[in-house]
């Protein structure tokens, strides 16, 4: 790994699926983010899980990390899940009210969120490998736009549902979009550009 910089930097990586976002695996053969020519000194800002794709932030700067991370200041976090079905309206509504999601022996109430489904399937890199697709089970994209981080939040909500994920794809943190940032690449960014 590079000699980290003590310079403030702020990272935006299109995190490709089946990657760890951390640079140690946990076991062997694992992928993790040491693969991809991070600069070095620099952590990954929230994480998302193996199963999941999309813009990661990672930096050496903690005031900006700890702003990005804490609840309080709300910074959206916008997804596109894949998912098994098409949802109804009274499954969108449910999701933008808040559904109740069992966290540590806990019953927790999510946020309410923006949740929409999108017509027209989006234009995303092919997922390396593949969904399953079941020929008898059509699927549907919405998209959420979350202010809040729990584990495995957004697939568990559409689980909670009925509608369980079958891709999900982080397109955006606060003002910053992924937009045509291939995955496994990753650009310099600033403050600005996240925060605006």
């Amino acid at each position: 790994m590079p000699t980290p910089d003590s310079s403030p930097r702020i990272i935006a990586f299109h995190k490709p699926f089946d990657v760890l976002s951390q640079f140690t695996a946990e076991e062997p053969g694992q992928r993790t983010l040491a693969e991809f020519g991070l600069p070095g000194g620099v952590y990954p800002v929230g994480r998302l899980d193996r199963d999941s794709e999309g813009l990661l932030l990672l930096s050496n700067d903690g005031p900006f990390i700890k702003r990005v991370l804490e609840p309080r200041h709300g910074h959206p976090r916008t997804y596109l899940a894949q998912v098994e079905r098409v949802p109804d309206a009274a499954a969108l509504a449910a999701l933008r009210g808040g559904v109740d999601l069992r966290i540590g022996g806990k019953i927790h109430r999510t946020l309410p969120c923006q949740a929409d489904l999108i017509e027209d399937e989006p234009d995303l890199p092919p997922r390396v490998p593949p969904i399953r697709f079941r020929k008898e089970i059509p699927t549907a994209w919405v998209r959420l736009v979350l202010t809040e981080g729990k584990n495995r939040q957004v697939r568990r909500m559409t689980a909670a549902v009925g509608f369980p994920t079958l891709r999900l794809v982080r397109v955006a943190i606060g003002h910053l979009a992924l937009g045509n940032l291939a995955p496994g690449r990753w650009r310099d960014v600033s403050r600005k550009d996240v925060m605006g």
